[in-house]
């Protein structure tokens, strides 16, 4: 990587506030920029053009990525020639009057009340490792957490007297997250019982930690959750993601306001919670059938 691109990524980290896991996603977006000027030799023709950054973006498209990976790229490139040009290495970017990406609308995957029950109500087995991996569970669903804040929550950031989490979220942002008593009641028990078998008497400023003494990583949990979710009898692929998205959805259907939702998701937009109002829909038409003075009842109460 271009020695000037480590000074940028380095400047999103420290000055930007963003996490280490949406620095390296940008990392990756800039090298395959940078691999497609070397490519196409655009890299000898001097600074990049609108047109070759568009090039670029359709090569995208025409690799199939995702596009909410594309417009992510777009993003980190637009963050680099920004960079650029306040470094005086490039008097203007060429990305300025570049149309946006349009991210569509994606309604998020969840899970029925039905099959989180399931997932949740998995016997038990008498090990450390499935006490410490049902409490991650139960701890994901009552708090929507993202899963990288779980698995890098620390035992400081943990209140079970009154049973909330400090969570750092995206940007370095401080958030307080109610777990409700199931999840508190559980992560005492971990607490007691399982992590000091887990530690073995060394010492980890994380929650939920391996055999080895370390935290969880994120791939080890994608990994437990798939295997609880087949042990559950649910047939779809399940992500952590996926929780998330139930917390919101279930917490909205049961007549949450969308505000205390978004605190809770640490949001920092509004607009971002309210891609979970799509479940309200079937809930709001039962209502105005039930309340609007104007629908026909004329065939109630007739055989």
């Amino acid at each position: 990587m271009d020695p000037l691109a480590e000074r940028y990524l380095s400047h999103l980290r420290v000055e930007g506030g963003l996490s280490v896991n949406t620095v390296e996603a940008y990392r990756r977006d800039l090298s395959k920029f940078h691999s497609y000027l070397h490519r196409t030799g655009a890299i000898l023709l001097g600074p990049p053009t609108p047109e070759i950054v568009t090039g670029f973006l359709r090569s995208l498209q025409e690799a199939r990525l995702s596009r909410t990976s594309s417009v992510r790229c777009l993003s980190a490139i637009r963050g680099w020639f920004r960079f650029l040009t306040k470094e005086r290495m490039i008097e203007e970017s060429p990305t300025i009057g570049l149309a946006p990406i349009s991210r569509g609308v994606r309604l998020p995957k969840t899970l029925a009340q039905q099959e989180v029950m399931a997932l949740l109500d998995l016997g038990a087995v008498p090990t450390p490792e499935d006490l410490r991996d049902r409490t991650m569970v139960e701890l994901l669903y009552a708090t929507g957490l993202r899963v990288s804040e779980l698995v890098m929550t620390e035992v400081a950031q943990m209140n079970l007297d009154v049973g909330y989490l400090r969570v750092t979220g995206k940007g370095a942002k401080q958030r307080l997250v109610p777990m409700g008593e199931a999840a508190r009641q559980l992560l005492q028990q971990y607490m007691e019982e399982a992590r000091p078998l887990l530690l073995k008497k060394r010492a980890s400023r994380y929650i939920f930690v391996s055999r080895r003494g370390g935290p969880l990583t994120r791939q080890a949990f994608w990994k437990l959750l798939r295997c609880r979710a087949r042990r559950a009898g649910i047939t779809k692929i399940i992500s952590p993601h996926m929780l998330r998205h139930s917390f919101a959805t279930h917490l909205l259907d049961g007549g949450a306001d969308l505000r205390s939702v978004q605190v809770m998701l640490g949001h920092a937009n509004i607009a971002t919670t309210q891609i979970y109002t799509h479940i309200e829909r079937g809930r709001l038409k039962r209502v105005h059938d039930r309340y609007f003075p104007r629908v026909d009842r004329r065939h109630e109460g007739k055989s």
